[in-house]
């Protein structure tokens, strides 16, 4: 770590000589989480052990006579075992207000789904690859790197409103072994309005992917979600639902008539943030890679959680998790489920 980051500040210090030249903006944010996690499932004793994560990105932007703003960023360091490295497109930004994200765009539908509340930090328990269900709202969202986003300017036709569409298309990548994304389109929105002393957010979205398999079209991720957030004082509730299938790469496997089911719960009091969720998904995953019809087997998974946040100091919080897990993989109790505590802190800059 400690070479990284002198690598790190070596570029950002190379970086920043040439924004000034350049007159291009340069920031960075990053972000490094310690904690112990107990894990206690079905299949094995319970165990402690040591969870951490850190991330280093620098963001580049700048503003053209014409007044259109270009940004993107890139990420130095990513030390969580599940994100890696990611660097984004471009996002240019017009006077209007709207935007438009080119390469490495994203999915439309994704960017609109509601954030519900649930844990703190990051305990949890992996239940087994052959559990299929999805418990994203999201979980349908793909796009490929050649393709774009827009996203309106606030009050788009209507006080409150913020719209975006996206499509993508073949980039090329063989399906051989594995399905491969062709294409993809995706639309979302957005609605604040208010109703006496309570802020209201709606969220909704659809989108599409074409999959091709062996040199052969296949069925695709489909779906769409619609959530809600109210907003009083320091109460936030918020629930979402999401339904569709979707073609899973990593292994092959085709999921159908996906649900996810999300309720959640936050309140704030002076430092301390209290939060609670619960999250119920089912889908019938293909017993084959045809990836083309059901084979009628069903997994679930109901996931419950709670957590307390505490602001330290500026930029430091910590954290106390819990989450369970009850699954159930083709119709069977899946004995990887469990649950997981979790006890941490979390420094940003």
């Amino acid at each position: 770590m400690k070479k990284e980051l002198l690598i790190a500040s070596a570029l950002v210090s190379t970086l920043g000589a040439a924004s000034a030249a350049n007159a291009v903006t340069a920031t960075i944010s990053g972000a490094h989480m310690t904690a112990l996690k107990g894990i206690d499932t079905d299949a094995a004793d319970s165990k402690i052990t040591h969870d951490v994560s850190s991330d280093f990105s620098v963001s580049l932007s700048e503003t053209t006579d014409g007044g259109i703003g270009i940004a993107t960023s890139f990420m130095l360091a990513n030390e969580s075992a599940d994100l890696g490295l990611q660097t984004a497109g471009l996002t240019l930004t017009f006077t209007d207000g709207s935007k438009l994200d080119v390469i490495k765009a994203g999915n439309a539908a994704a960017s609109h789904d509601v954030s519900v509340p649930g844990a703190a930090g990051n305990p949890g328990v992996t239940v087994v690859t052959t559990n299929n269900a999805q418990t994203g709202l999201d979980f349908f969202g793909e796009a490929t790197a050649i393709g774009v986003e827009w996203h309106s300017a606030a009050d788009f036709m209507a006080d409150g409103l913020k719209i975006s569409a996206s499509v993508s298309a073949d980039d090329g990548i063989a399906a051989g072994g594995t399905a491969a994304l062709e294409s993809s389109w995706g639309l979302g929105a957005t609605y604040v309005t208010s109703a006496g002393d309570t802020a209201i957010t709606i969220g909704a979205g659809i989108a599409d992917s074409e999959f091709k398999d062996s040199g052969q079209d296949v069925d695709g991720s489909n779906g769409f979600h619609v959530g809600f957030s109210a907003v009083t004082g320091d109460l936030t509730v918020a629930a979402g639902y999401a339904n569709g299938d979707k073609i899973r790469v990593d292994p092959e496997v085709a999921i159908f008539d996906n649900s996810v089911s999300s309720v959640g719960v936050k309140y704030v009091a002076g430092d301390v943030t209290l939060s609670a969720g619960f999250t119920s998904a089912e889908g019938d995953d293909s017993a084959t890679n045809a990836l083309t019809t059901a084979g009628g087997s069903n997994d679930t998974k109901d996931e419950t959680m709670l957590g307390i946040s505490y602001a330290v100091a500026s930029g430091v919080t910590a954290n106390i998790g819990w989450k369970d897990i009850d699954a159930q993989n083709d119709g069977s109790n899946d004995t990887s489920g469990g649950s997981s505590w979790y006890v941490g802190a979390t420094m940003s800059f």
